[in-house]
């Protein structure tokens, strides 16, 4: 099974990066797959990915693209809340590659 490796941590992902068990997430995971997904953090990489485990944690499963930007435009307003915007910051969506970055399970059908 993949794994990364996070300070003494061993951490088992799958195949495409996603974590096996997301109650291991932790922020020190986060930049591992941030890095692992060439994605360089920054604050507003860090809101989003904040946003979105806070619904998850919350509702127990991840926010849809629709709803996560009507949070994020109440939170952040239009300038933060747009799917380009979104994109700008990780290039693969919030789907894809955000929710992976923040530790959520990995919807079916996405790689």
């Amino acid at each position: 099974m993949p794994e990364i490796v996070v300070g003494d941590r061993t951490i088992a992902v799958s195949e495409a990066g996603w974590l096996e068990d997301t109650r291991e997430w932790d922020e020190e995971i986060a930049r591992a797959i941030a890095e692992r997904e060439k994605v360089q953090m920054t604050p507003e990489h860090w809101d989003v990915v904040r946003e979105a485990r806070s619904y998850y944690e919350e509702y127990g499963t991840s926010a849809e693209p629709r709803i996560f930007m009507k949070i994020m435009k109440e939170k952040y307003g239009n300038d933060r809340s747009s799917q380009q915007y979104i994109y700008s910051l990780f290039p693969y969506g919030l789907i894809k590659q955000g929710n992976k970055i923040a530790g959520l399970p990995r919807p079916k059908g996405c790689s």
